[in-house]
């Protein structure tokens, strides 16, 4: 005899509704611009921009900024801070919720792990969002980078639908867990002090702490 599953969650009907017209809206927007533009014709600017939001060049990037300019290391272990509290999040509600990607996803996303094949939330939307405020509110960069900053966020969540990866609501949760992170960092920075520390502790040899 067949077991039932008991793991298996109900969707309830509400939520079901609201998922059907996200997806059906999502669908409109992805062939939409494919009418119009020519997807296959823009498929490379729009991988561009999903490499330079992916959460893998992001770490290493700033691990490298670490021991390449250590007078900053207030800075970097904030953003790794932030990148590491970004990945936690999103991997849990992922799979908390393990909705599916769009069917018509195609399977050439780069360096994906397993909780990648769930779509909500966007996990490069909140790593985009988070990053726009960390470089123009917490750390803030000269101030004619922060239109570019919020127009690479914007272009980063956008493209999420054009490339077929996440629905809309997957884009726009994002952004708002993308938000939220921002905000739970503000509250929980690092020090200069602290940061010196945590760095020693997790780099080993702390070129900062010499100065």
């Amino acid at each position: 005899m067949t077991m039932p599953n008991e793991n298996k969650r109900e969707v309830p009907d509400w939520l079901r509704h609201i998922l059907s017209r996200d997806q059906q809206l999502t669908k409109q927007c992805f062939d939409l611009f494919d009418r119009k533009y020519g997807l296959a014709n823009h498929r490379s600017s729009l991988k561009y921009l999903e490499i330079s939001c992916h959460g893998i060049p992001w770490i290493f990037g700033t691990c490298a900024l670490i021991y390449t300019f250590p007078q900053h290391i207030e800075i970097w272990i904030n953003l790794f801070y932030l990148l590491i509290l970004d990945i936690v999040i999103v991997a849990v509600t992922k799979a908390y919720t393990r909705r599916r990607r769009p069917s018509y996803n195609q399977k050439d996303m780069f360096a994906t792990v397993s909780v990648d094949k769930f779509s909500f939330p966007s996990g490069h939307s909140t790593r985009a969002v988070a990053l726009a405020f960390f470089f123009t509110s917490l750390f803030p960069l000269p101030m004619i980078f922060a239109p570019v900053m919020f127009l690479w966020s914007g272009a980063v969540c956008l493209s999420r639908v054009l490339l077929g990866r996440h629905h809309v609501l997957d884009v726009m949760g994002g952004i708002a867990i993308g938000f939220g992170a921002y905000v739970i960092l503000s509250f929980t920075l690092i020090s200069e002090e602290g940061a010196k520390s945590l760095g020693s502790y997790l780099f080993g040899e702390d070129p900062w702490s010499s100065g």
